[in-house]
């Protein structure tokens, strides 16, 4: 068997289904969208339920929702005819999944989520099942195949049930406003945090550890001032301090064999000139994303008025757990 060729014929037939459920995506989803806002508004939170299969891409699901802002958990059906069933409040909306829309433990709980009072919407492959006749709206996941080749195992249903979660997260998200600051607050651990809470203040390096100098200066003047700093770069300012341009250790390099006097020459005549810089105040994630777009070592970083206040040397990010 060509393994590799198997596993490539598996995500043909996933991303197929894939194309095929976001194609059906109609007015039904907005509607559904609009219960879960007004059940968060209220105070609710989105209760997911599902049996098999679809109880860990619940779980997922659950999770991604949560981290985005609107509050979920997942209740086991059976769970839930013993007990569990108090964790569901009237404000509460509840996404059912089952693709069949006619597991039998599934059905059995929906007569009391009813009696309750919650709004539930279905997450089916049949439109037309006992599922989708007792939710209040159904979102379809109606594929041709499983990616099994007995057409068995949950494959492309649960991977277009998953989308379809994160789908409702996103949508979520914005319809929300959900901000960076909010997705910092929830994840304040782990480098996901760090570079959202930290702000380039944070980070930089300041004081001693910055090479400054006059745009006067020469040369030599600034590779001595890179060596007492211990950095790659110097930032060349005017007598207020404002950025004129910056001179790195790979100006140097790329000058050193153009016979320039670096007793006499003059560092604003080899500086970059409007360098990339940023304001104290970026996130550390918007500085990553510099790092990431412009292939450079160092960032100089200005305050509000415009004067060099920090430099973001590369190297130290590893060490600040940021990348």
């Amino acid at each position: 068997m060509k393994y590799a060729e198997k596993a490539k014929e598996v995500f043909n037939t996933e991303i197929e289904a894939m194309q095929k459920v976001r194609d059906g995506i109609g007015l039904e989803f907005g509607r559904s969208v609009e219960l879960i806002l007004k059940a968060l508004s209220a105070g609710g939170k989105i209760v997911i339920t599902g049996i098999g299969k679809n109880l860990p891409i619940g779980h997922k699901m659950a999770a991604t929702l949560s981290s985005t802002g609107s509050p979920s958990i997942v209740l086991h059906p059976i769970e839930a005819l013993h007990g569990d069933l108090g964790v569901v409040c009237p404000n509460d909306v509840v996404i059912a999944m089952s693709y069949s829309g006619e597991t039998e433990e599934l059905l059995g709980l929906l007569p009391n989520l009813k009696r309750i009072g919650v709004p539930i919407i279905a997450l089916t492959g049949v439109p037309g099942s006992s599922l989708a006749r007792y939710s209040n709206e159904t979102i379809p996941v109606t594929i041709t195949r499983e990616a099994c080749p007995f057409n068995m195992a949950p494959t492309s249903s649960t991977t277009t049930t998953l989308a379809m979660g994160d789908a409702l997260a996103i949508v979520l998200l914005e319809a929300r406003g959900f901000r960076k600051e909010d997705f910092a607050r929830l994840h304040p651990g782990g480098s996901i945090g760090r570079t959202l809470l930290l702000k380039a203040r944070d980070i930089m390096r300041t004081g001693e550890r910055i090479a400054c100098l006059s745009q006067k200066a020469s040369v030599k003047d600034a590779v001595l001032a890179m060596t007492k700093a211990r950095s790659g770069s110097v930032a060349v300012v005017d007598d207020e301090e404002r950025l004129l341009g910056i001179f790195t250790d790979g100006d140097l390099r790329r000058h050193v064999t153009d016979e320039v006097h670096i007793d006499q020459a003059c560092v604003a005549d080899y500086m970059t000139r409007n360098p990339i810089t940023v304001c104290e105040d970026h996130l550390a994630v918007e500085v990553l994303h510099i790092y990431e777009a412009h292939n450079i070592d160092d960032l100089i970083v200005l305050d509000e008025q415009k004067r060099v206040c920090g430099v973001i040397d590369i190297q130290d990010l590893p060490k600040l757990k940021i990348m």
